[in-house]
């Protein structure tokens, strides 16, 4: 696939039914720059919906967290760094012209809100509105311990600060009362494209993330789940929104298989599900290759 090609020529979006589907990579200090607008802008030809980048400001040789996706409680391939989503996606927002930005995921209650407010808005208003707020709590204390923010507090933090967002992201000045954060009077532009603000994901699988999703956001993005581990869950979502009165079926439902099996059956029972976005992994080091995986991707989709 040429460089033309990717560049003036986004695909047609990829959709299993009704669900769409879209791709986790990674970029670190590995990589050219060059390549990874040419990457996504491969992805983005390919019909993937959106792209997908994590989060950490730092990693550990050794750590005594525990990862919750994997079975050694390790991150797999121990990475040593990645660039940081909000310059990854604006750098390669001016590469694209269709496919959606989205954190994936963004440890909100480890940063300063005001300047994430700032970086959501200003990546929004560069790329046209295409931003997906993927956000979660965090699990990597060492990490916290490092940029000296309380581990302990990061759930009741990580709500305060999307209010805090939410506040600036409004119509006119803004002004917030907290127990950590008080706005009084402030301008905050430019304002996201998406009003009232870019979709909020939260990502988590526990009764407590689920409980996030309900009180403050658009979507639910889960990670490492099997179809049968998802319908438990769902149902636990719909039991929690019932109960807070929020309509359930108003809720996107974004799920990343990760180590799961991704073939045309489970592909299948995802969408019977009502997944709205099956985000699935796509990496590789060079153009060939992750061309070669699109491709096969396609296959195990059950869309070749």
């Amino acid at each position: 696939m040429s460089e033309a090609e990717t560049t003036d020529n986004p695909g047609e979006i990829l959709t299993v039914g009704d669900m769409k589907v879209g791709a986790t990579m990674v970029f670190n200090h590995f990589m050219a720059p060059e390549f990874m607008k040419a990457s996504v802008r491969l992805v983005e030809a390919a019909g993937y919906n959106s792209v997908w980048l994590p989060e950490h400001v730092v990693f550990l040789a050794d750590y005594a967290s525990t990862y919750p996706y994997s079975d050694d409680g390790r991150i797999p391939g121990d990475p040593e760094g990645v660039l940081d989503p909000f310059s990854a996606l604006t750098f390669i927002a001016s590469a694209t012209t269709r496919i959606r930005l989205g954190t994936g995921i963004c440890l909100v209650p480890q940063r300063q809100p005001i300047y994430t407010a700032k970086m959501v808005a200003d990546l929004d208003y560069l790329s046209g509105g295409r931003v997906d707020f993927g956000i979660g709590i965090g699990w990597l204390k060492e990490e916290f311990d490092h940029l000296n923010m309380d581990f302990r507090t990061r759930a009741g933090r990580c709500l305060e600060y999307v209010e805090v967002m939410q506040a600036l992201w409004a119509p006119g000045v803004a002004s917030y009362q907290g127990d950590t954060v008080t706005l009084d009077g402030c301008y905050f532009n430019p304002k996201p494209i998406q009003q009232p603000h870019p979709p909020i994901f939260f990502g988590g699988e526990s009764d407590a993330a689920l409980n996030r999703v309900v009180s403050h956001g658009q979507g639910w993005y889960g990670f490492n789940l099997s179809p049968e581990g998802l319908s438990e869950r769902l149902g636990r979502l719909r039991e929690l929104a019932e109960r807070a009165g929020r309509d359930p079926d108003e809720i996107l439902i974004y799920i990343g298989p990760s180590t799961h099996p991704i073939n045309p059956d489970t592909v299948a029972a995802y969408a019977e599900l009502g997944v709205d976005q099956l985000v699935v992994p796509l990496a590789a080091g060079n153009l060939d290759k992750l061309a070669s995986r699109a491709e096969a991707m396609l296959s195990r989709l059950g869309m070749s």
